[in-house]
């Protein structure tokens, strides 16, 4: 084939056209307000699925980002992400975490209370933990 057969065979074709997909990020004005119990289900659903280290610490950066203390649930989902993924430390870091996030320190002990049985299940180390 000619060179000139070649360019008049692409001129003849129907152009495809590409669109690209249109990422749109929504404006302040859409940014809806999360009820605290969503904002547990989404986290404890996201503890549960987590699979490597850097989830985990990813999922607790963002989570203790905001401006309130998770809720037990979502605490007791961590704990057992870090010790599925196998690092002590990250679950020391959540309890401290807590420590920081609550206001006074009988809150802190309403949290360990509530966390007693996991933190018995998972080690006799997170369980004196205070």
């Amino acid at each position: 084939m000619s060179t000139r057969m070649i360019t008049t065979l692409l001129r003849a074709r129907p152009a495809a056209v590409r669109v690209a997909p249109a990422f749109t990020r929504p404006s302040s004005d859409a940014h809806h307000q999360e009820t605290f119990e969503s904002f547990s289900e989404r986290y404890v659903t996201f503890f549960q699925s987590a699979q490597d280290l850097f989830e985990v610490q990813r999922g607790l950066n963002n989570c203790f980002a905001h401006d309130l203390v998770p809720s037990p649930a979502v605490v007791e989902a961590a704990l057992r992400a870090a010790r599925r993924v196998n690092d002590f430390s990250t679950a020391v870091r959540v309890l401290e975490g807590i420590k920081e996030k609550v206001e006074n320190k009988q809150q802190y002990q309403a949290y360990l209370e509530e966390l007693k049985p996991v933190r018995e299940e998972l080690g006799t180390v997170l369980h004196f933990l205070l």
